[in-house]
């Protein structure tokens, strides 16, 4: 079945100015990354390229056409000389008080596609830069990938879409816990996170915000005996879900980070090269911090390292116990976020072995 990029114009393919008409050449300016990561989507992937745009008033006086086309033209000559055709064009030319089926969100110009058996709607995209566009495509019944969200852009969208999304979900259930984790490693830092633990809670959510990965995890433990199943089973789910979203890890930059926070000083040292391995140089003098034992951190990276499949060397030196261990997370997180790096460009294991 065919697939579709219903790609928006104005704020996605070029930059709209503040009075969002681009009726002279000198307001025209294309967004950056388009020519090379576009060409690079219709060279190597089968989507068909639908532009729909809505053009406020065009044809009126205030937005004559002999403004628009030229300059519309000259866009689809550029787009067409870096390798970028479009199979159709759809403009739609109402206002927004004039509530035009056709107008976006509206879907009237592209019934045609969604009652075409010809077509996977469901696996098909809208590109845009509004609210609008991901409503659009709700109204479609197909997804979306919106320039003004955190974290995107045309290199985000090349890879997203030629090396997919990087989506895992973990549920482990023993006598003793109960745990459900999802991790998007491409996402924008959000998190859902209960443990029953708080201080436990605020570290996780370090790994999440800093490493720019969408994270939920959800733990029932044993609470009432100690705290010990509850920290390292979520640290060996964490890591079997992290170790599944990675994929066959084409692509990724592989290693990874220092930080300093305050009077500490904190690296993680991290390799995603199928050998967990764990060092840890890191001493704590108070018992607990919050209601999470000091003695249960070398716990939780021993069974994230193992369950991951990934070394890491973490060291850390400081006076303030809670800022080093925070500090460690952190470090973390930025590690995370380095080594899962993927570039599509260079779309190969990071291994002279062949196998990671």
């Amino acid at each position: 079945m065919k697939k579709i990029l219903f790609i928006d114009r104005d704020g996605t393919l070029i930059e709209e100015p503040a009075d969002e008409q681009i009726d002279a050449f000198e307001k025209l300016k294309f967004v950056p990354g388009v020519f090379r990561n576009l060409a690079f989507i219709r060279e190597k992937l089968d989507f068909e390229f639908v532009m729909v745009s809505n053009q406020d008033g065009l044809g009126t006086d205030a937005f004559p056409e002999d403004t628009f086309w030229p300059v519309h033209n000259f866009i689809l000559q550029t787009l067409e000389g870096e390798g970028i055709t479009f199979d159709e064009i759809l403009i739609d030319p109402h206002f927004p008080e004039d509530n035009a089926p056709t107008r976006k969100p509206g879907i009237g110009m592209v019934e045609k596609y969604m009652n075409n058996p010809e077509y996977d709607i469901a696996n098909s995209y809208v590109i845009g830069d509004r609210e609008t566009d991901r409503s659009f495509a709700r109204n479609i019944g197909c997804k979306s990938l919106i320039l003004s969200d955190e974290g995107m852009s045309w290199s985000k969208i090349a890879e997203l879409l030629f090396a997919g999304e990087r989506i895992a979900e973990v549920s482990r259930k023993t006598k003793e816990t109960d745990i459900h984790i999802k991790v998007n490693l491409d996402g924008t830092g959000k998190c859902d996170i209960q443990t029953g633990l708080g201080f436990f809670d605020h570290m996780l959510e370090q790994i999440g915000k800093h490493g720019m990965m969408d994270l939920m995890i959800h733990t029932k433990g044993d609470l009432e005996v100690d705290e010990h199943h509850t920290i390292e089973d979520t640290a060996i789910a964490l890591g079997e879900c992290i170790l599944t979203a990675l994929g066959d890890k084409r692509g990724i930059e592989r290693y990874g980070y220092c930080l300093p926070m305050d009077d500490c000083l904190c690296s993680v040292a991290l390799d995603f090269g199928g050998r967990p391995w764990l060092v840890w140089d890191a001493t704590f003098k108070r018992e607990k911090i919050g209601e999470m034992p000091t003695e249960m951190f070398l716990h939780f990276f021993k069974s994230l390292s193992d369950a991951a499949k990934m070394n890491l060397n973490i060291k850390a030196e400081g006076e303030n116990e809670h800022h080093k261990i925070e500090g460690i997370f952190k470090a973390l997180a930025r590690s995370l976020k380095m080594a899962v790096r993927r570039d599509i460009y260079h779309f190969e294991l990071p291994s002279t072995k062949g196998l990671l």
